[in-house]
């Protein structure tokens, strides 16, 4: 064998380790694989053999991630991990459709768990509103959750 063909195995083969530890997405799988070679070239014609092959795809990724955060956090933070990742906006677009998650339920949901009562200062309200901040709600739903609370 030579060194050219010992390398292409040798990135084959942690491909592989990785994809069959979890999914990646295409420039992920990319950014990790570009660290073991400096010939972006061959990188990129093992991601079109894996990805013909079946062993890589954006919609997998997508929808495993879709699936995994459902529920944890709202639509907004599902959408700009999956941007993070690389995966293409008619891709996250596309999973995003076909998810049916009313944010404010889920929002009031993660509220409950962990806050549990109506914020009594500017200081506690300001932090029940960063945590769902960075949940990914809305200031809309965020509003729709204290301002519930206050009507009550």
């Amino acid at each position: 064998m030579s060194p050219r063909s010992d390398q292409t195995a040798s990135l084959r083969e942690r491909a592989m380790r990785l994809l069959a530890r979890r999914e990646h997405s295409r420039a992920e799988l990319a950014a990790k694989l570009a660290r073991l070679t400096d010939n972006r070239d061959e990188v990129d014609a093992l991601l079109e053999q894996l990805h013909g092959e079946g062993w890589l795809s954006d919609t997998r990724f997508a929808e495993q991630v879709v699936r995994h955060r459902q529920g944890q956090v709202g639509l907004r933070r599902i959408r700009q991990e999956l941007r993070e990742k690389g995966v293409a906006s008619e891709v996250i677009q596309a999973e995003l459709a076909a998810v049916e998650q009313d944010d404010l339920a889920v929002a009031r949901a993660l509220w409950l768990r962990k806050f549990g009562h109506q914020p009594q200062t500017d200081k506690e309200k300001a932090k029940q509103v960063r945590f769902l901040q960075s949940r990914g709600f809305g200031y809309d739903v965020i509003l729709k959750i204290l301002r519930n609370l206050e009507d009550e």
